[in-house]
């Protein structure tokens, strides 16, 4: 696989043990397992581009929410894109709560959503202040510019086209991919 040579964001500091302590629950084996698996990718300097699958309630956003605490703890900004935007609305309040008392700050953006909220999460994530953008196929927009992405996550991705996933990646110099 030719893009899997590109050589992705570095990170240098795994911060999965610190994310799960600051749970309220402990994470199943399988969880960790995948975690380690993908952490290991983004710190080999190739890309990662794994597919994660489980029923629903099996824990995918914990992992998702682990990916983006290390990326955040090694300078990189993460895009969770969802197919809707309940979905995108539960996932940011999922994350929220999960980085709550934490200094990373998500955002949240979606098609509806009000002007000036959406402009103001549009600037902190490309000032940087914001480490996790949270959103629906709004994240795709020419106007919405990250910092510094490192990681790209689509949920339910088969409701995106290639292209769209494409699109939100390009916002990133080769950001590793869930």
């Amino acid at each position: 696989n030719k893009k899997r040579k590109l050589p992705g964001a570095i990170l240098k500091y795994d911060g999965s043990a610190e994310f799960e302590n600051k749970l309220p629950f402990g994470l199943t084996s399988a969880q960790k397992r995948v975690i380690n698996e993908c952490v290991s990718d983004m710190m080999s300097g190739a890309l990662m581009n794994r597919l994660v699958q489980g029923d629903v309630g099996s824990g995918k956003t914990a992992v998702a929410a682990s990916l983006c605490y290390t990326a955040a703890k090694n300078g990189y900004q993460s895009a969770l894109m969802a197919p809707t935007e309940i979905l995108a609305e539960q996932h940011f309040m999922t994350l929220s709560s999960f980085f709550e008392g934490s200094e990373l700050k998500c955002v949240l953006i979606t098609g509806s959503q009000k002007k000036k909220a959406k402009d103001e999460a549009k600037k902190a994530l490309a000032d940087g202040s914001a480490v996790i953008a949270v959103g629906t196929h709004a994240l795709l927009t020419d106007d919405v510019l990250f910092n510094n992405l490192g990681l790209v996550i689509t949920d339910e991705q088969h409701r995106f086209g290639v292209a769209q996933r494409a699109r939100l990646a390009a916002k990133g110099i080769n950001p590793h991919t869930l």
